[in-house]
């Protein structure tokens, strides 16, 4: 196993905002900060290396020990259930996955409620504890057109500010768990690299509660 720790970020604001963070608790890599289309970036000083992928995908780069560590939203986490430690709430990327639906509507005359969603796992495990029977309709995209032309009752969807919504004549009817970006570590590498990954547990804990 490399000296090397792998740590992997999610592309876009969220990855940023935790590079931002690692690199303030004294993780940075120069390069990455550098414009261009390079995906690895390695500060053998520091001893890291990062690398950019899918926010969905960073579980998995995790869970199958590319990555010792990593950055992924709770909301993924929840949905996959990767076989990863958990360590730390970073505190950013908050939003929350709610049930949203058609203003004034929520969907409670059907007997079975057609609910379009990208997290089948969350919605299922949500209704589940609820006692009401659903009909899952997997969606990639565009979440909130489907209860718009009929395809569905409600949407399970992540909510930032909700103007989305509001734009499409939908409000939240229920907000089934709080969202926010979390450090996880490859269950192998917290044992063999734990002083590693210990380090940057402490660097980043330091930066959560300078922050609150």
């Amino acid at each position: 196993m490399s000296d090397m720790l792998n740590i992997a970020l999610p592309k876009g604001r969220l990855g940023e905002k935790a590079y931002g963070m690692l690199a303030d608790a004294g993780f940075s890599c120069p390069a990455i900060e550098e414009n261009g289309r390079k995906l690895v970036f390695e500060d053998p000083e520091a001893g890291v290396r990062f690398f950019w992928v899918k926010p969905s995908d960073v579980a998995i780069y995790v869970e199958r020990g590319a990555a010792d560590v990593g950055i992924a939203g709770k909301d993924i986490l929840l949905e996959y259930e990767p076989e990863v430690y958990e360590l730390l709430d970073l505190g950013i990327g908050k939003c929350r996955m709610a049930v949203a639906a058609p203003c004034g509507c929520r969907g409670e005359e059907r007997h079975t409620l057609r609910v379009a969603t990208k997290f089948p796992h969350i919605a299922q495990r949500y209704y589940a504890s609820t006692g009401r029977d659903i009909d899952i309709i997997r969606l990639n995209g565009s979440i909130e057109l489907a209860p718009i032309v009929g395809l569905s009752d409600v949407i399970v969807d992540i909510v930032e500010t909700g103007s989305t919504l509001r734009e499409n004549n939908l409000e939240v009817v229920d907000t089934i768990v709080p969202i926010s970006a979390r450090l996880i570590a490859n269950k192998s590498s917290f044992k063999f690299k734990h002083g590693a990954v210990e380090r940057i547990l402490s660097g980043l804990s330091r930066r959560v509660e300078e922050i609150k």
